[in-house]
């Protein structure tokens, strides 16, 4: 942590970038939301806090210090807030700005979950509530929309895209109303800066949850903050002698106490709906069937028991396979009466197929909210010796939270085989054979070296629908400088390389789910509300 952040803050001193240096850095930020691990942790986590604090401070940089989330912090650290709304946060010192570090202006796409939005009007509305209360600072997280490249993306479950539903989106286009609308806010917002920064606002009631926050310099600088709280009505209201029409869930701005120059909840900015136009409208397919692997290839070890998955991937690879062999002798009852054995596996997730000699006899998967999963299913087992394989699939590291050394992924059981002549067996604590990744990773297929050193069929003989497939297809990149992304819609789950760069894992085939109703701006906003894309797939670009 230490050397890290020594690291950074020489970086910005040698091209003198801090304002202190004449540069455009005005604060800078050490740790991010660790309030609530404190809070959790206890003492040690109040020691760490202080520790990180004093070492940022120690490093010079001549600017404040911040801390976000983050309701204690030692001087001379300032705490900010992050949130939807933060109009209530007071910094723990009174001498010290109210700043509101990261305004969500979304929230982050899951596999498997409806997309959520955030109203612009809604938007709007926080950033007045708080500018009226005094805030002083706002930023918002994400103002500009990204993309999670490669294996990048956490949570886990979170989807390769960042979008966030950002003003401007994960292409870079302005979304609109919201980029619009967030615009005229804030030059309505700088009208009113001689007030704003001259004196603290005066507060009156104008109806039962109405308002009006008035800032007046000495000089005679005014501006006048008008709110209806009401979620469902438009309320008439009497200021300095003038009636307003106030909407529902708005506030309006009077630069001078007297014209309104902007209202949270009307939008000026003119809607926009993204239209993916077809550049190429087809591919000529290749594909490769990934093996299933095998028990004693060079590439594999073995070991008694189940074993955590990252602790043996180290996270170079989405991929770790379990193999077992399981020997039935001719005389099992079940072989006779056709009612084969029960096979259950338990998994802390996140994915899992199940392969029995060589085919696939089912896929399992769990979600950000329940990673852990249980797969249960009849196995025709034959006389003999059967092989037994399972690949397991993380999506994505943990990237919130305590601990996270205790969050495991893979199998690690019971896995267990019940209705055989002997009972239920415990397959557990059998020697099991284990193999990182895919083979396709380790012959590097999603280069143009790799690629070429295996025979992938076409035309005819192209496999598709079927599990465990590598696919490849070359394309010229289409002329102009709009933004280009991949429609995965008819794609199962996987990965995609382009020119051997990885641009994210794929998942359209994990169709969303939630609650899509019609949404209203109005009323508190969180992460459940204003959902859509349920029964598609939630990320399909």
């Amino acid at each position: 942590m230490k050397g890290f952040t020594e690291k950074i803050v020489n970086m910005m001193k040698a091209e003198r970038l801090f304002e202190s240096q004449g540069g455009p850095i005005i604060l800078s930020q050490i740790e991010n939301e660790y309030g609530p691990v404190e809070w959790k942790i206890g003492a040690p986590g109040k020691a760490y806090a202080e520790w990180a604090a004093s070492m940022a401070v120690g490093l010079g940089t001549g600017v404040p210090w911040i801390m976000c989330k983050q309701e204690h912090v030692p001087d001379p650290i300032i705490n900010t807030c992050n949130g939807f709304y933060c109009e209530r946060f007071e910094p723990e010192k009174q001498n010290r700005p109210k700043m509101w570090t990261e305004l969500w202006t979304g929230w982050f796409t899951e596999f498997g979950l409806a997309v959520p939005h955030r109203p612009a009007e809604d938007m709007a509305f926080a950033v007045l509530r708080f500018i009226q209360n005094r805030g002083s600072f706002v930023n918002y997280y994400m103002y500009h929309g990204g993309t999670n490249f490669g294996r990048t993306s956490g949570g886990p479950f979170i989807a390769t895209s960042y979008d966030y539903d950002a003003p401007l989106d994960e292409y870079g286009l302005p979304r609109e109303p919201k980029w619009g609308h967030m615009r005229d806010l804030h030059k309505a917002v700088k009208l009113c800066e001689p007030a704003l920064v001259s004196a603290n606002p005066n507060v009156t009631r104008l109806g039962k949850n109405q308002e009006a926050h008035v800032f007046k310099s000495d000089s005679g600088a005014c501006a006048a903050f008008l709110a209806n709280y009401d979620e469902q009505y438009t309320v008439k209201v009497n200021f300095w002698n003038t009636e307003y029409n106030l909407p529902p869930w708005s506030i309006s701005i009077l630069p001078g106490c007297k014209n309104v120059v902007f209202n949270s909840a009307r939008l000026g900015a003119q809607s926009t709906v993204m239209n993916m136009t077809p550049v190429i409208k087809s591919f000529s397919w290749q594909s490769y069937e990934e093996e299933t692997v095998s028990a004693y290839g060079n590439d594999t070890f073995a070991m008694k028991g189940l074993y955590e998955q990252l602790n043996l991937t180290r996270d170079s690879t989405d991929y770790l396979w379990y193999t077992t062999d399981i020997t039935i002798k001719p005389d099992e009852a079940f072989l006779k009466t056709g009612q084969y054995p029960l096979l259950t596996i338990l998994s802390a997730g996140h994915a899992l197929h199940v392969f029995l000699n060589g085919q696939l006899v089912g896929t399992v998967y769990g979600s950000q909210e329940k990673p852990k999963l249980t797969y249960s299913g009849n196995l025709k087992l034959r006389a003999g010796i059967n092989k037994l394989s399972l690949l397991s699939v993380a999506v994505g590291l943990p990237n919130v939270g305590v601990h996270f050394e205790r969050w495991n992924v893979g199998v690690l059981g019971p896995v267990t085989l019940k209705g055989l002549n002997s009972g239920m067996w415990d397959l557990s604590t059998w020697e099991w054979s284990y193999k990182v990744g895919l083979k396709g990773e380790a012959l590097s297929l999603y280069t143009p070296v790799g690629s070429s050193s295996v025979k992938w069929m076409q035309g005819s003989s192209l496999v598709s629908k079927q599990p465990m497939q590598w696919y490849k297809t070359t394309f010229n990149a289409p002329g102009g400088n709009a933004p280009l992304a991949l429609d995965t819609n008819t794609m199962g789950k996987g990965q995609m390389w382009i020119n051997g760069r990885s641009i994210g894992r794929h998942w359209p085939a994990y169709t969303a789910r939630g609650n899509c109703r019609e949404c209203s701006y109005a009323g508190t906003f969180n992460d459940k509300k204003c959902r859509t894309n349920c029964g598609e797939a939630s990320q399909r670009w």
